[in-house]
């Protein structure tokens, strides 16, 4: 895609947004989604970080502008459904109502133009520790942000030494999971709990792991998120799906100068 070209879509899945959080890549979202236009968009939770918030306030005007953005989609005719997330639990109220033209949903099936049947959820209820143990999760979300600190350093350090753009964070995260094979079964059980429903497939987000495959006949995709990944899935006029990142180096790059003097700044 050239710098000024619009891809045109029917569908757009975004999830993991986490505004409201120093680690949100706001502005690299803000220009993706100046490149893409949708006749439909599915917020798939953790749009915004309701935790974090209320632990202290971060809203910078980038993270404003988005909210902006999609509402600005909304009154040129976008249909956008919003499926709530752990992070944004407080949405989940409000399910069935509609705030400004944005509908609020717990669940909703999408059928895509080649006619599958698509069941869009979060994914939180799949996972053990954010339902069972929650002083844990958040214990687990403290981490995270300490990881997200250390991903800027390490990010300026190595563009200093000419070496590519690496998220340390999201490095971490997966490898925490994976250690305890915490991935796999959340998809197995994501797709198990899909055989329930008159579906070919699932769409949720949550765990930042964005993919699409294949697995028992039944399609899993991820969104992925716009905090290491910088990830959507977007659904072309003929019902293909495809993954899609944006993680421009040259934006990248900029951000991690700007968060760095931040940093420099408050120490």
């Amino acid at each position: 895609m050239t710098q000024n070209a619009v891809k045109r879509v029917r569908t757009l899945f975004l999830s993991d947004i986490h505004l409201g959080t120093k680690a949100c890549q706001a502005d690299l979202l803000l220009d993706f989604l100046k490149h893409i236009e949708a006749e439909t968009i599915y917020l798939v939770g953790d749009i915004i970080d309701g935790w974090r918030l209320k632990a202290g306030w971060y809203w910078p005007q980038a993270h404003n502008d988005v909210i902006q953005k999609l509402l600005r989609r909304v009154r040129k005719g976008c249909r956008i459904v919003y499926i709530p997330g752990n992070h944004d639990e407080f949405l989940r109220d409000y399910v069935g109502q509609n705030f400004g033209g944005v509908e609020i949903h717990e669940e909703i099936v999408h059928e895509t133009a080649d006619g599958k049947r698509l069941l869009i959820l979060h994914g939180d209820k799949f996972d053990v520790v954010v339902n069972n143990v929650k002083w844990l999760a958040h214990l687990g979300d403290w981490a995270y942000d300490i990881a997200i600190g250390l991903n800027i350093t390490i990010g300026w350090v190595r563009r200093r030494l000419g070496l590519p753009y690496w998220s340390f964070s999201g490095w971490s995260k997966q490898k925490v999971k994976r250690a305890v094979n915490f991935i796999g079964a959340f998809e197995k059980a994501v797709v198990n709990d899909a055989r329930k429903f008159d579906v070919h497939g699932v769409v949720c987000g949550h765990i930042h792991a964005p993919v699409i495959r294949e697995m028992d006949e039944y399609l899993y995709l991820n969104t992925g998120d716009w905090v290491d990944s910088c990830s959507a899935l977007v659904e072309g006029f003929d019902g293909a799906i495809e993954l899609m990142r944006w993680t421009s180096l040259r934006a990248v790059e900029t951000m991690l100068d700007d968060e760095l003097e931040e940093l420099r700044s408050a120490a």
